[in-house]
């Protein structure tokens, strides 16, 4: 395990790992909290769109997901503030839309597309480095954004209607959000890949909820829990030989299903005493 640090793509999938954390421990949160999980799933689909669109046109696919899905979120928030549209049939068209898009931008992109299943199912060992820079970036901008925000972005988490009677500006926020989703989609691309990326933005935050009083504890914990999560994963799928997102996802559920079935009987040990007392 040791001299696989000699190798600079595992140092900076490590890296690339860390990194990420952050941008799920803070918007993964925020996502369980609202139940923005398919809103999340959708947007995440979508930038299968873009990807294909960037092979079309010939820039880096990750460039072309990045615009598309910022494109995608701000046209979700259009349609349903302006156009009252139902949030749900919004997501299942941009879902489905998004990766027909991609599939027929590959279809017409002359030659061959090897990378392709590394953007689906995610390949964090292969992350170039000058990508890290660009993760560390959009990791700074979440950060200082939760730093600003954070007083506006609790209130509406738990309590909407109240934020939006004293006057917050819940509707720019909602467009906020569905930004910043939008970014942590593109980055955790490269880690997970589209296929999986929903899992490891609301994993962590779900493992974590149970042990967080507050937003920003729960945030701390998701994203403490997600460096371990990414950072194991990486070091299994390096001695076992198998893909690191998948390896990574597995070691999510497998968290989630022992903090719910630990906390299930914890609660009912509580409940039968109560009664014998």
């Amino acid at each position: 395990m040791i001299e696989a640090l000699g190798f600079e793509f595992f140092r900076s999938a490590l890296v690339a790992g860390l990194l990420a954390s952050v941008i799920c421990g803070i918007i993964g949160s925020y996502v369980v909290v609202k139940h923005m999980i398919s809103v999340a799933g959708g947007i995440s689909h979508a930038a299968f769109g873009g990807i294909g669109l960037g092979y079309l046109i010939g820039i880096d696919p990750l460039v072309g997901a990045f615009w598309f899905t910022l494109g995608i979120a701000s046209l979700i928030w259009v349609l349903v503030e302006r156009a009252k549209e139902h949030i749900d049939t919004l997501i299942g068209a941009f879902w489905a839309g998004g990766m027909a898009f991609g599939i027929l931008c590959l279809s017409l992109t002359p030659g061959y597309t090897p990378d392709l299943f590394s953007y689906l199912f995610g390949n964090i060992l292969l992350v170039p480095p000058e990508h890290l820079t660009i993760i560390a970036v959009l990791g700074c901008l979440v950060f200082f954004l939760f730093l600003v925000l954070y007083p506006v972005m609790q209130a509406v988490a738990f309590d909407s209607e109240y934020a939006q009677i004293s006057g917050l500006p819940t509707r720019w926020l909602h467009l906020l959000i569905l930004i910043l989703i939008a970014i942590s989609v593109v980055v955790l691309i490269q880690v997970v890949g589209i296929i999986l990326v929903i899992a490891l933005l609301t994993l962590p935050a779900a493992i974590a909820r149970p042990f967080s009083k507050t937003l920003k504890g729960m945030m701390i914990l998701a994203t403490c829990t997600s460096m371990v999560l990414t950072t194991t994963g990486i070091m299994l799928s390096w001695l076992y030989d198998v893909p690191s997102g998948s390896t990574i996802i597995l070691l999510g559920v497998a968290f989630y299903l022992v903090v719910s079935f630990g906390r299930s009987i914890l609660i009912r040990r509580n409940s039968i005493s109560l009664n014998f007392t």
